[in-house]
């Protein structure tokens, strides 16, 4: 299934990376394997993923605060947002 990102998101997942690289290579790196692993779960199985706000669904990183919020659309999957967990509930809703 193809995947698109909203440019925010895109900035936000960079973001979180950066963070992380600032901090320790390693982390940024494991950061980054998870992000992946969490797209390939979604893009195989995206329903299985509970119902969240404005129409999307979310799966949460296992070891990082983040959250993958995504909607199905015809054909492929939007990831709206790549949301801290505990920064700004709800931002993202307008995109």
């Amino acid at each position: 299934m193809r995947v698109t990102f909203h440019p925010a998101a895109v900035a936000e997942a960079r973001d979180a990376r950066r963070w992380y690289a600032d901090r320790d290579a390693r982390a940024a790196g494991v950061f980054i394997r998870e992000f992946d692993a969490a797209l390939r779960r979604l893009i195989e199985l995206p329903q299985a993923w509970p119902t969240f706000e404005a129409g999307t669904r979310r799966i949460l990183l296992k070891r990082y605060p983040y959250q993958i919020i995504y909607r199905e659309k015809a054909g492929h999957i939007e990831i709206v947002a790549v949301m801290h967990e505990r920064r700004r509930p709800g931002y993202w809703q307008d995109r």
